[in-house]
C-alpha cells in the first residue's frame, strides 16, 4: 500500500511539474510574440505608406499620420486620407499619371480655384522647380475656393465650391515618359488641414528616391 502511494505521488509530481512546464513555455511564447507585435506593426504600416511611381522607377514613403485607402477614381494609382486639423474635413492625396504639358497642368489647377475678391488665382499662386532623383519637378502651392467634383472631372457630377481651401502639387517629369507620361501628386483639403501638413508633404516628394532593384 505504501508502495503504490508513493507512486502516485511521483505520478502527480511528475505531472505538476510537465504543467509547470508547458505553462512556462506558453507564457515565454506569448511574452516573445508580444514583444515582436509592434515591430511587425511599424513593418506593415511603414510597407503601407511607401509607394511608387513612374513605372515603379521612383519611390516616396508619406508621412507616418497618413492613411492609405482605396482609390476613389479608376484614373488614381495611390491615395492617402489626410488627418484634419480639429473638425475640419480630412485632406485627400492623389498619384496619377497622364499627359499634357507642365504649364497645361498647373493653369488647369489654377482653374479649379476662384478669389473672393475676384482676382487671378495663377496672381496668387506660388510655384518653383527642383532637381529630385533625375527628375524635374515643379511644386505648386494654391489656394482659394476650389471647385470639388467629387465624382471625378468623367463622372459627369456637379461641382461644389469649397471655399478657403489650399492644393499642394507635385508634377514629376520621368526619364521614362512613356507610357503614362508624367506623375501628379495632388493635396488638397481645407486650407488649415493643409497647413498643418505641409511639411509632411514637402518632406515627402524631397525624400523621393530611385527605387530599389
Amino acid at each position: 500500500m505504501h508502495a503504490a502511494l508513493s507512486l502516485r505521488q511521483t505520478l502527480r509530481q511528475t505531472v505538476s511539474a510537465r504543467t509547470a512546464q508547458l505553462a512556462l513555455a506558453a507564457a515565454t511564447s506569448l511574452l516573445m510574440a508580444c514583444a515582436a507585435a509592434p515591430a511587425r506593426a511599424q513593418a506593415v504600416a511603414e510597407e503601407a505608406r511607401a509607394f511608387t511611381i513612374g513605372e515603379g522607377s521612383l519611390s516616396l514613403e508619406a508621412p507616418a499620420s497618413w492613411k492609405r485607402v482605396q482609390p476613389k477614381s479608376g484614373i488614381v494609382e495611390t491615395e492617402f486620407a489626410i488627418p484634419s486639423a480639429g473638425d475640419l474635413p480630412p485632406g485627400r492625396m492623389t498619384v496619377m499619371g497622364a499627359g499634357g504639358s507642365v504649364q497645361a497642368n498647373v493653369d488647369r489647377w489654377y482653374g479649379q480655384f476662384s478669389q473672393p475678391d475676384g482676382s487671378a488665382t495663377k496672381d496668387k499662386a506660388t510655384s518653383k522647380t527642383l532637381k529630385l532623383a533625375g527628375c524635374t519637378v515643379t511644386l505648386v502651392d494654391v489656394s482659394g475656393t476650389y471647385k470639388d467634383m467629387p465624382g471625378g472631372p468623367f463622372a459627369g457630377g456637379k461641382t461644389i465650391e469649397r471655399p478657403d481651401y489650399r492644393m499642394l502639387a507635385a508634377i514629376v517629369e520621368t526619364p521614362e515618359q512613356a507610357p503614362r507620361g508624367s506623375y501628379f501628386l495632388k493635396f488638397y483639403g481645407p486650407a488649415a488641414t493643409v497647413a498643418q501638413e505641409a511639411d509632411g508633404f514637402r518632406k515627402m516628394v524631397e525624400g523621393m528616391v530611385p527605387a530599389a532593384k
